[in-house]
């Protein structure tokens, strides 16, 4: 299941995460974030229970788009015990961001 984040739950939910943790900082006024929206689902149901897939919408959240430096969107962030361990910007292959969500397991 992809989980939607805010200021409130990102801390519990990415930052003290036990498994690893992919999130998609994106706006519904952008088409590619539009176009990643089945891709990030897949990714969901695909890594249950070995890692989380989360979206974060910026509108909402500029504190943490700000926080992360998100200046394009989409931005994809990939989390491990708390750290930033990569990014991906721009809209990309599913394969791609699995082969690295695979990598942090």
């Amino acid at each position: 299941m992809l989980l939607h984040l805010n200021s409130k739950n990102f801390d519990s939910e990415v930052l003290q995460s036990k498994v690893p943790v992919l999130v998609d900082f994106s706006a519904i006024w952008c088409p590619p974030c539009q176009m990643m929206g089945p891709v990030m689902e897949k990714l969901a149901a695909d890594f249950e229970n070995k890692a989380k897939v989360a979206k974060v919408d910026i509108d909402e959240c500029s504190d943490l788009a700000m926080k992360y430096n998100v200046m394009s969107v989409p931005s994809m962030i990939y989390f491990k015990n708390g750290e930033i361990k990569d990014q991906v910007i721009g809209a990309v292959p599913a394969e791609h961001l699995s082969d690295k969500l695979n990598q942090l397991l």
